[in-house]
């Protein structure tokens, strides 16, 4: 007589499969509800932080307006201000009726004009960097070339980079792409009519063969060289503020001065006359 098999004790090994099964089910659907719920706050913090990063974000101020806080800036008032209805918006603390308009006059008017200067130093600025453009012998040396408008001006820098030197290792003298474009920034800076102080400056590190001429010598040799250049394409020396050597004291790369485009010659062009020492004055 043949014996019966025991059956084992407890679920059947299927049910234990389609348990697990469910559970897993129970955790994805969680998961797609918790990401379907979406914090708005969070979004906007997101948003925000996006066009911070994209350059994208507009900050206005109105003066006489201060937060509770203490904070001069109420950006808020501005940007919501379209949505204002059109009567006018009384102010608690002094009863001044200030429509929503003039919200946004108040941060044109606190904003400063451009000057005259201004306008003709962006001109010029332009000017120099389309008459570069329109050389092709210059183009492989479009990285030697920056125009930076400053404070006190604009700064013409012609400096080695990218392997191409605008000067030869060691020579006062520059080299022809270096001399064209010189030339045509000459009739710029005469017509703009603004005193220039020209700067030479040298890469640290570098080894002269010579004893007696060393970055010095040489960084003074090619502000010089600039200047001369620059008058025998028409620049008057009337013009010329100064023109000095740096050496190597001031790299262009302060964390890197050994790098080549620390070598350069730098022509700054002045929004006015630098005022006289009272030593010198008459």
């Amino acid at each position: 007589m043949a014996r019966k098999k025991k059956v084992a004790g407890g679920a059947p090994e299927w049910m234990v499969t389609f348990g697990d099964l469910m559970s897993i089910l129970v955790c994805f659907f969680v998961l797609l509800i918790s990401f379907s719920i979406q914090d708005t706050v969070k979004l906007q913090v997101v948003a925000g932080s996006m066009r911070e990063a994209f350059g994208i974000t507009k900050t206005r101020t109105v003066n006489g307006v201060i937060e509770k806080d203490g904070n001069p800036f109420r950006d808020h008032v501005l940007e919501n201000a379209s949505d204002l209805p059109k009567s006018q918006v009384e102010e608690e603390d002094n009863g001044v009726s200030i429509e929503p308009d003039d919200l946004l006059g108040l941060s044109a008017a606190a904003a400063p004009s451009p000057t005259k200067d201004d306008e003709a130093f962006a001109l010029a600025a332009a000017s120099i960097r389309q008459a570069w453009q329109d050389m092709p012998q210059l183009t492989p040396f479009a990285d030697n070339l920056i125009v930076e408008n400053t404070e006190e001006g604009m700064d013409i820098v012609i400096s080695d980079n990218a392997g191409r030197r605008m000067f030869p290792e060691g020579s006062k003298y520059p080299i022809e792409p270096t001399r064209k474009a010189l030339a045509v920034i000459a009739p710029i800076l005469v017509g703009l009519g603004h005193p220039l102080r020209i700067t030479g400056h040298t890469a640290a590190g570098v080894q002269y063969s010579n004893p007696r001429y060393g970055a010095w010598e040489l960084s003074s040799d090619r502000a010089n060289v600039t200047r001369a250049t620059l008058g025998e394409f028409g620049l008057g020396s009337g013009l010329i503020d100064s023109v000095v050597g740096r050496a190597d004291t001031e790299p262009y790369f302060p964390n890197d001065p050994y790098l080549d485009a620390n070598e350069r010659v730098r022509i700054s062009v002045l929004k006015s006359a630098p005022p006289v020492p009272a030593n010198l004055s008459f």
